[in-house]
């Protein structure tokens, strides 16, 4: 350590203090609060909270996101569903008794999971077969089994 110019060189950091500035904070009080360096509690807590409503947002904002994306995959998966539904009806001509139809005969790699309900609980509508010569009974529509309204407002099994 050398000195030079009232100044403590400390090994290689190049960090100095004046030793005259540290003295007169020892002995005034006074000039220790309104020259001091460092932050209040005051100051800190109004930083933290700050950082809880900015983060209480983003959680929100998040939360808002994820639901808006598994309502935009349950509504991929009913179109989805329907068309497969209509061009097997088209193709066999009769409708499937199960959605397992549309999976054994090649239509869907698998029956896919709703979304919002986590599980393969998909609600079919059975109606009269149009489409067949010895008509019968077949699906003629699919809605997901969750309970509850979507960000529009309109419920799930309505989608």
């Amino acid at each position: 350590m050398k000195r030079s110019n009232n100044r403590f060189w400390i090994l290689d950091f190049r960090f100095w203090i004046r030793p005259d500035l540290a003295s007169s904070r020892s002995q005034n009080p006074k000039s220790k609060i309104q020259n001091s360096e460092a932050f209040t509690l005051l100051e800190l807590v109004i930083v933290m909270t700050i950082i809880v409503v900015l983060a209480g947002i983003g959680v929100a904002a998040y939360q808002n996101i994820q639901l808006k994306a598994r309502e935009t995959i349950l509504k991929e998966d009913l179109r989805t569903m329907r068309k497969m539904i209509d061009q097997y009806a088209a193709d066999k001509e009769k409708l499937p008794q199960s959605l397992d139809d549309l999976v054994s005969a090649q239509y869907m790699r698998d029956v896919p999971v709703d979304p919002m309900t986590g599980q393969k609980d998909w609600v079919v509508d059975m109606g009269e077969d149009t489409v067949s010569r010895d008509g019968g009974q077949g699906v003629v529509d699919v809605h997901s089994a969750a309970a509850g309204a979507g960000s529009d407002g309109m419920p799930y099994q309505e989608y």
